[in-house]
């Protein structure tokens, strides 16, 4: 009697959460990233308020944004290019190092003799800073972790550049108004120390062979330009998101906000820097939790307008607790934005192309920040606070309809997981 065969029986892989924080390096490495994040958004809020304490001008605001944004204009490309032919961990810490004699110096400024223009400079400084550091930082990752642990990585340094962009605003806003500005600033170059010291611990050996030393030239650097101009899909949506967020940020003029229509102090402006990573932050949970989005181009197409609509809501507003939820809405409506555009540049762009590609992408994020910044001071100062919200919550809802038209292959967007080949 022959017997019946056994059927082998599959296990599934067990799903390990806590994959990536099992490796020391990347433990370290996103702890002190934590620490670093935590200090850049008390500074944040810190310089916003003593600015315009001490100048009480909605254009003072703007300028913080726009001596913020040059850096990272001039430098990105040619710190990429750095962080492809030197050692990684070297250029994070320098610029670590950077940021926190800039911290330092804000707060021996703001002790001894508060003076706008060299709180400018230093700005400016800070902001080389990031522009150096991030590449390095973003190129260092993947060698921390084993590949098939790198989405893991992801996923848990998203989380702790959110909760550290939660907190550290709050925190922030009750340090100045117990310990007073300068307290804030030796806080956060205590933070870039910190993160200086947990990238030094770090067992990370420089390997030459895996760096890129091919000659860098114009047409080297464009390339990703090129493919961004002709994959319109990609155009469209990091197009979308710059303009929108320019005409529509409302975050470099929560001072005066806070002050001259809630009529509130330094601890109220910590809560509403905070409120829109609050609102990312649940929404990229309740998204990781949702079936994969089936139309994700309307979806998008909505979430912006939601977001145009909140920041109108926000600059009429004269209730704070209303004003809060505008700014959680924001903040969760633009974290919709965020997952599929970055989807996109992921899924779309070939493996040789990823690093350029992002490149591009991140100055057009950088730029929708910082120059949302000054736009919104600017425009402040021409019009009126209120109304230069207001109208630029109208503009970003006018920014959707021209991509609609413009661009119909965003409305015909599918799952993120397949995009459909005529949306590119």
């Amino acid at each position: 009697m022959q017997s019946m065969p056994t059927k082998t029986i599959q296990q599934k892989p067990i799903l390990d959460p806590y994959a990536a924080l099992r490796h020391p390096n990347y433990r370290a490495y996103v702890i002190g990233n934590f620490i670093a994040v935590f200090g850049q958004q008390m500074l944040a809020v810190a310089i916003q308020w003593e600015i315009y304490a001490i100048t009480n001008s909605t254009l003072a605001l703007g300028f913080i944004g726009l001596v913020s944004w040059l850096p990272i204009f001039l430098f990105i490309l040619p710190a990429g290019s750095l962080a492809d032919r030197y050692n990684r961990k070297n250029i994070v810490l320098l610029s670590q190092l950077l940021f926190a004699a800039c911290s330092f110096g804000l707060a021996l400024t703001s002790h001894f003799h508060p003076t706008v223009w060299i709180m400018y400079v230093l700005l400016f400084f800070t902001g080389l800073s990031r522009a150096l550091s991030d590449p390095a930082k973003q190129a260092l990752l993947p060698q921390l972790v084993p590949e098939k642990d790198f989405p893991n990585a992801m996923t848990w340094s998203s989380t702790v550049f959110q909760t550290a962009s939660m907190v550290g605003p709050a925190l922030g806003g009750f340090l100045i108004a117990l310990g007073g500005y300068p307290t804030v600033y030796l806080m956060d170059t205590l933070c870039a120390l910190s993160f200086f010291y947990f990238i030094w611990t770090l067992k990370y050996t420089h390997d030459a062979s895996l760096i890129n030393n091919k000659k860098v030239s114009i047409e080297s650097l464009s390339a990703g330009l090129k493919f961004v101009w002709n994959t319109k899909i990609i155009l469209a949506t990091i197009t979308m998101d710059l303009l929108v967020v320019i005409l529509g940020g409302a975050v470099a003029l929560l001072p005066a906000f806070a002050k001259d229509v809630l009529h509130s102090g330094p601890v109220a402006l910590g809560f509403l820097r905070a409120a829109p990573a609050i609102g990312a932050f649940l929404m990229a949970t309740l998204s990781a939790h949702l079936p994969p989005m089936k139309k994700s181009g309307v979806v998008l197409l909505w979430a912006v307008t939601g977001f145009g609509l909140a920041t109108i809501v926000f600059g009429l507003s004269h209730w704070f607790w209303l004003s809060l939820l505008m700014m959680f809405l924001t903040g969760a409506f633009d974290n919709i934005s965020v997952i599929v555009r970055s989807t996109l540049v992921q899924v779309l762009t070939p493996d040789a192309m990823r690093g350029r590609v992002t490149a591009v992408s991140y100055i057009f994020i950088h730029s929708s920040n910082e120059l949302g910044g000054f736009e919104s001071g600017a425009t402040a100062a021409l019009f009126g606070l209120v109304p230069s919200v207001v109208f630029g919550g109208i503009g970003s809802i006018l920014v959707v309809l021209a991509v609609y038209f413009i661009w119909p292959q965003v409305a015909q967007l599918g799952s993120l997981s397949d995009p459909m080949k005529k949306s590119v």
